[in-house]
């Protein structure tokens, strides 16, 4: 017979087990959205991304039969499209841009990717910052410095490569780039070995928000009024203008940005039943996303089947009529 102490133990695992299954546990069943467990692939940890699709992941359990899910922390946007595509994850939140260059086959793909769209869901916007010290006013002024671009094969990395060659700036010559995640971006402008980086994500995100009340007037926010026509004229009108309001971070005044739509995107194998289930889950829940991040809030009816150039899935087309 166990001991009381080692049935203890045998039941502290399984309740951490339990709590892991809805954020980062183990994944099992089928990899085409017709099993029982699906894997949602979000991003890092402090962004919006990850804290929604836990919330995501917690209304399938509850509201689709037969199904669970789990959030995974990823490298974001082009890593979760590739993730799709070879039946590692089954839902994927990805930039709008991203997603555009997957279906046309360019920028990090090589040949067209069978994605389909579930909704087109809040906006990112486009942060850019710096240590005050660095006497960064503008983008082109990033020349010479060490600037974080976000993780490899994230959508924040598009946008920033995008974003300094719209200032007449290469990537690979004029600032020494480092790919890193958020959490490392933002001890790294703590510590000082980084001036600047850039961020593409919902309002708030945790990580900016630790950054900017950890460092006070010690770093600030680069204005991208003037960025946007240039990146609109090399890569197309998936950019829009945008403000970062001044309540978002407690900044002195609102700052002027660059915004991109975000997607759910699935696999176009996916059970169209499973993904019109999807798509009615979002607005039948919507309550509840909200209650996990605010961004939910920009999630509208309208404008979730306006996803050009990424086709919706025939499931998610039936739910919208």
């Amino acid at each position: 017979m166990k001991s009381t102490k080692g049935i203890r133990s045998l039941v502290a695992v399984a309740a951490a087990v339990a709590l892991l299954a809805g954020c980062g546990g183990d994944r099992s069943g089928s990899r085409s959205g017709g099993g029982t467990r699906l894997s949602i692939a979000t991003g890092n940890t402090t962004g919006v991304y990850y804290v929604l699709g836990g919330g995501l992941a917690e209304q399938i359990g509850r509201h689709i039969p037969g199904h669970q899910a789990t959030a995974e922390a990823t490298g974001a946007s082009v890593e979760n499209i590739q993730r799709v595509v070879k039946g590692q994850s089954d839902i994927a939140f990805t930039l709008a841009d991203t997603a555009a260059d997957a279906v046309a086959g360019k920028g990090s793909f090589t040949a067209p990717q069978p994605i389909r769209a579930i909704a087109r869901l809040y906006d990112n916007y486009t942060h850019v910052l710096a240590r005050t010290d660095a006497g960064v006013k503008s983008v082109a002024d990033l020349r010479g410095k060490r600037v974080s671009t976000g993780s490899p094969n994230s959508g924040t990395e598009v946008i920033a490569l995008r974003l300094l060659a719209a200032a007449g700036l290469d990537p690979d010559k004029d600032v020494t780039r480092q790919a890193l995640s958020l959490p490392e971006t933002v001890q790294g402008l703590k510590d000082g070995t980084l001036d600047a980086l850039v961020w593409s994500g919902g309002l708030p995100t945790s990580g900016i928000t630790d950054l900017v009340t950890g460092m006070g007037d010690d770093v600030s926010f680069v204005p991208l009024d003037g960025s946007l026509a240039p990146m609109r004229s090399a890569h197309g009108e998936v950019y829009a203008a945008g403000t970062i309001p001044k309540a978002a971070y407690g900044t002195p005044s609102d700052v002027p940005t660059v915004v991109v739509p975000n997607l759910l995107v699935v696999n176009e194998k996916m059970d169209p039943a499973l993904a019109e289930s999807l798509a009615r889950l979002l607005f039948d829940h919507k309550a509840d996303l909200e209650k996990v991040h605010a961004a939910a809030k920009d999630i509208t009816r309208d404008a979730a089947p306006r996803t050009d150039p990424v086709p919706l899935h025939d499931g998610a087309k039936k739910y919208y009529g």
